[in-house]
């Protein structure tokens, strides 16, 4: 019998600024490069060389990473499941019997961790897979680790989180 998923969640990058910035780091050597070619009285076969072909494919493969990237996360009473898809193809699974304490919190993406994305956190703030904004579901190991999860459904995680006996505090 399959267990019952209490949250499911799936989060895109979405931030403006970060596709802004993508498309300036892909427009800008484009534009030099086609000027380049300009000037050196354009010809298909002498313009299309390897570091050429470099200023294109780069900035390309960066806007099909970020486009394919997504962080999946599922909340049963067994385990919490956290994928951040194309760099985890299968779920990481943290089963209940190691969670000493599971929780939403507010956090600083920048300060606490340097960013979006898969994270290692400063000063024993333990890792965090995150895509936006700055709530998160806090796993507090029983060995002492800690997970951070990225959400944009902080109230809907917590009652999962509640509803799974996630909230009541062990050894952390």
């Amino acid at each position: 019998m399959e267990t019952e998923v209490l949250f499911r969640e799936t989060q895109r990058f979405r931030q403006w600024w970060l596709w802004l910035i993508l498309l300036i780091a892909f427009f800008v050597p484009v534009y030099n490069s086609v000027q380049k070619g300009k000037l050196h009285h354009f010809s298909f076969p002498q313009y299309f060389n390897f570091d050429n072909l470099i200023v294109f494919i780069v900035p390309v493969l960066a806007i099909a990473l970020l486009l394919s990237c997504r962080l999946d996360t599922e909340i049963t009473a067994e385990n919490i499941r956290v994928r951040l898809f194309p760099f985890h193809l299968k779920f990481k699974t943290f089963s209940a019997k190691t969670i000493g304490l599971a929780y939403v919190r507010e956090y600083n993406p920048l300060l606490e961790y340097g960013g979006w994305g898969l994270r290692l956190g400063l000063f024993g703030k333990g890792k965090a897979y995150n895509i936006a904004g700055n709530q998160g579901i806090q796993l507090v190991f029983k060995d002492g680790s800690k997970l951070l999860i990225g959400t944009q459904k902080p109230d809907e995680a917590s009652a999962a989180l509640q509803k799974g006996g996630y909230l009541k505090a062990e050894v952390y």
